[in-house]
């Protein structure tokens, strides 16, 4: 059986069910209040030249719109997302956005010559939907040469031992993979692939540590982290729309190029 790779990510994204999904809470749903809240703490400037990686339908790169940031550079390597995306800024007034058809892991391709970023964005654990803990370095370490020195980089993933209830499926995950008995697609512990309503999803979940050593590793200055329900509380629909999460704030180091 083939391990869970770009490609079937990609594919995923793609797929009608679950463009639907993200093009229903880029719509209804909007900026999250703790998004809202660290966004306005972390990006003071309306004028940043912002980038957002993995924009999807344009949840929140429309959000940051409505906030009133006014360069935005915005990408993701689904097509039918960026679509999506690209409508709805039409529709919300959001010419200052430039859409992009990229892969995190491969941004220097597509940012040649590029003024640098003052600010980058990786929002809804789309980092942790790339496969495989070196490519999601490779992304990290993209979005530093994007940016300028002391950049702020906001993010989030899951957390495994976010409650005892997640402790508790990670116990008999390891177990499961001692024996061998792990989903044969998955590349690596930590790694979940499912099927629900809203379509096929792939999603990474670390433990805090090894986010730490993948900022330290990849040019970042880890500043700030807190679990979601931690921040605030986010009305039901946002419950209902995402699970609980941790945020994170790096900033690009000084002695990184």
């Amino acid at each position: 059986m083939p391990k869970i790779s770009r490609e079937t990510v990609q594919a995923d994204f793609n797929d009608p069910v679950a463009v639907v999904h993200y093009t229903r809470a880029a719509h209804f749903l909007g900026l999250w209040k703790s998004e809202t809240q660290l966004i306005q703490r972390y990006f003071p400037e309306r004028q940043m030249r912002l980038l957002e990686a993995g924009c999807g339908a344009g949840r929140v790169t429309v959000g940051l719109v409505e906030l009133g940031f006014t360069q935005i550079t915005a990408f993701d390597f689904a097509d039918e997302l960026l679509d999506q995306a690209r409508a709805l800024a039409n529709e919300r007034g959001g010419d200052c956005i430039r859409f992009l058809n990229a892969d995190a892991t491969r941004l220097g391709q597509t940012l040649l010559n590029e003024p640098l970023f003052d600010g980058a964005l990786f929002m809804f654990n789309g980092m942790m939907q790339i496969p495989g803990r070196e490519n999601r370095r490779a992304a990290m370490r993209e979005l530093a040469h994007a940016c300028r020195k002391g950049a702020p980089f906001l993010f989030t993933t899951h957390d495994r031992n976010a409650s005892a209830r997640e402790r508790a499926l990670w116990r008999a995950e390891t177990e499961r993979w001692a024996a061998g008995e792990q989903d044969e697609r998955l590349v690596e512990f930590g790694d979940r692939y499912f099927e629900d309503a809203n379509g096929r999803v792939f999603m990474h979940l670390p433990d805090r540590q090894e986010i730490l050593e993948d900022l330290a590793a990849t040019g970042w200055e880890h500043e700030f982290d807190r679990l979601r329900s931690e921040i605030g509380r986010e009305p039901p629909a946002v419950e209902d729309f995402s699970d609980e999460c941790r945020f994170w704030v790096a900033r690009k180091r000084a002695n990184e190029e």
